[in-house]
């Protein structure tokens, strides 16, 4: 695999031409008269982003944004022409995939109230919209059957499968069965116009596996059960029959369904035991259960092939994430296009359905953050674009590693500023949301623009986070408690170091960061002189009744959740006081930023309100940011742009770099 280019594809949304321009490397720092890039650069969506190759490999759809304006594009990377373009502006767009060469597909979401005649508060809901590229013509992918009641709103998966020639698309969406509403797979046939619901659940929790001839050939079904458990059933077909296969009792987690082996004669479930999850092998011809997977054949995130689910290979090790095929010769490939690449991260976001071509993202301190379309045809690598066009100089992005006070190994990121060297520096903690989540140590707009103005930013994956099992499971009833002094813990070791100044620490995040920044201030005292908290939670008690008034129910997959973080039994657990932030105000003894849209429908917004408020009451330095028409996920680039520049002016106002 040559590192050089050979061709470089100027995109846009009128023309895509092909030129012979090499492409820049991006400055490693630290740099010579270092001009950090504007924020609007980090703060606005990508440039490029969601790029997917169709089933031949020859076309290729992406989202481009031109000014304020964004772009579904598809092209042809045959002729090197563009086939279409429809401006999508402010529409959430979430991913795009090709159902054939001919449609596309692009799925959206919007925050609206349920269907008239259903009550429930605002949710976020998913669409899917077909695009046919040589007719220039959209049409909403509908989940309506006839003498069905259905909501139209995509719920689940979105499989595609080639029966006898013919194309069908298989999605989790729901149905109404006596007013209550299920989770249904429907199938569709975008040449014939038909849709069909082919299986139907009477659980919330239900999850489907489709074969390669488009049968449903396993299903799984939750029931709660009481306070604190409920049944899970296993169903596989079996001479066209859908047959339990196993069944059982869980807490919080049962089986998943991940796919086909790679030999393609075996289901591949997952469960949930006392030491994390286990991988097993269901074998197809005999109804058995094979021996649980060995390390190397399971994934943090396993890799199918997209007309048979079966599951080719992965990403193991989420704090250093390496992509791995079963097949030799793939596997081989691969090794060699991370080889010419060395020192920067190699990403597999698209391929074809014959896997002889890739779209790879590649960051890292040669070449920046870009997208290049990987031919194993002609054993080359072409530049699709930068992720984000006007930058040229990254923050250094390493791994680190340090032990909390209690011994338990935590792993994380560290990104350092370009203009400096890591002595002394002024320190942000940034950690991640979830907190069942992982920081990976790839591009982070957050991290890379807060490091452009000069500060260190620390990304620990604190207990609770979802690098491994145990990691995850140490955090069970740590909120607030040892998942908080997991970051301070960072702290001390970078000021151990000589990395960090301990006079110089602010702490800042979103979700269930927001809510660490808002503890590192309250619940602990003494370690960061500012804190700006994102959409976080401050009080937990009314954040569980409104989960629960959202759900309609007391008990519900989503309380237990937070009680197994929380360590508590329900939002009156008289132990949340303690690690509530909102009931801890008068500890507070430095600035704080609240930053919540209006529209999230995760962590509602009286969150904040109430948090600012109660800092107000008790004579606190504290500022509320409202971003109006913004959801949980920060979705638009005007909202994006003023909650950075809100962070930044905070941060050098209350904690000025070196």
């Amino acid at each position: 695999m040559s590192r050089s280019m050979r061709l470089a594809v100027t995109m846009s949304v009128a023309v895509i031409a092909i030129t012979s321009a090499g492409v820049v490397g991006a400055s490693a720092g630290p740099t010579p008269g270092y001009v950090p890039p504007p924020l609007a650069i980090y703060g606005q969506l990508p440039s490029v982003e969601a790029p997917a190759l169709s089933p031949s490999g020859n076309r290729l759809a992406f989202i481009e944004r031109k000014g304020s304006r964004r772009y579904v594009v598809a092209t042809d990377l045959q002729s090197r022409k563009l086939l279409a373009a429809t401006r999508i502006d402010n529409t959430k767009v979430r991913a795009l995939r090709w159902y054939d060469e001919s449609h596309l597909l692009i799925s959206y979401s919007s925050t609206a109230y349920p269907p008239f005649g259903f009550d429930g508060s605002e949710d976020e809901w998913s669409f899917l919209v077909s695009w046919n590229i040589a007719k220039n013509r959209m049409r909403s992918i509908t989940m309506r059957v006839p003498d069905e009641q259905t909501f139209n709103t995509v719920a689940g998966t979105i499989e595609r499968r080639v029966v006898k020639g013919r194309t069908k698309l298989f999605v989790v969406g729901a149905y109404v069965d006596s007013q209550y509403v299920y989770p249904a797979l429907f199938s569709f046939d975008l040449h014939a116009d038909r849709t069909r619901i082919v299986a139907r659940a009477d659980s919330l929790q239900t999850d489907w596996i489709v074969d390669a001839q488009g049968r449903v050939a396993a299903s799984y079904t939750y029931h709660m059960r009481g306070k604190d458990e409920g049944d899970w059933i296993l169903r596989v077909r079996h001479q066209g029959e859908m047959r339990r296969i196993a069944s059982g009792t869980a807490v919080l987690d049962p089986p998943n369904l991940i796919g086909f082996s790679y030999d393609d004669k075996s289901l591949i479930v997952s469960f949930a035991t006392t030491r994390g999850w286990t991988w097993k092998p269901l074998r197809l011809a005999t109804d058995s259960w094979g021996a649980p997977l060995a390390s190397g054949e399971t994934f943090y995130e396993p890799t199918l092939n997209p007309l048979t689910g079966q599951i080719i290979g992965g990403v193991v090790d989420p704090s250093n994430p390496r992509q791995v095929f079963f097949d030799p010769a793939l596997e081989a490939q691969w090794s060699a296009l991370v080889r010419a690449y060395a020192g920067d991260r190699v990403d597999l976001v698209s391929y074809s359905d014959d896997l002889e071509r890739f779209v790879v993202r590649v960051f890292g301190p040669h070449y920046g953050d870009r997208y290049l379309l990987v031919d194993w045809r002609t054993v080359d690598s072409y530049p699709i674009g930068n992720v984000y066009r006007g930058l040229s100089t990254y923050a250094r992005v390493q791994p680190i590693t340090y032990r909390a006070a209690d011994g338990l190994k935590i792993s994380g990121f560290l990104t350092l500023p370009p203009d400096r060297p890591a002595i002394n520096l002024s320190l942000v903690v940034l950690p991640h949301g979830g907190p069942a989540a992982t920081d990976d140590g790839d591009f982070d707009w957050w991290a890379q623009a807060l490091a452009s103005r000069g500060y260190a930013v620390l990304q620990p994956n604190y207990r609770g986070s979802d690098t491994t099992d145990s990691l995850l499971r140490a955090g069970f009833g740590e909120w607030g408690r040892k998942m908080q002094t997991d970051l301070s813990d960072g702290v001390h070791y970078l000021v151990g170091r000589g990395i960090a100044d301990p006079k110089h620490v602010c702490i800042v995040g979103g979700s269930y960061g927001g809510y660490a920044a808002l503890a590192g201030v309250t619940i602990q005292t003494g370690i960061y002189r500012c804190a700006v908290s994102v959409a976080g939670v401050s009080d937990l008690a009314k954040f569980l009744e409104w989960t629960n008034a959202t759900m309609m129910a007391n008990r519900n997959e989503f309380t237990r959740y937070w009680d197994r973080y929380l360590g508590v039994t329900g939002p009156k657990d008289p132990r949340l006081q303690s690690i509530s932030p909102i009931d801890h105000v008068n500890a507070v003894s430095v600035p704080v930023l609240l930053i919540h849209g209006r529209d999230d429908v995760v962590v509602p917004y009286s969150q904040s309100k109430e948090m600012a408020e109660a800092l107000q009451r008790a004579g606190k330095s504290v500022q509320l940011i409202s971003l109006p028409h913004e959801d949980h996920w920060l979705s638009h680039s005007a909202t994006r742009e003023q909650m950075l520049e809100a962070i930044v002016h905070f941060l050098e106002r209350n904690d000025p770099p070196g």
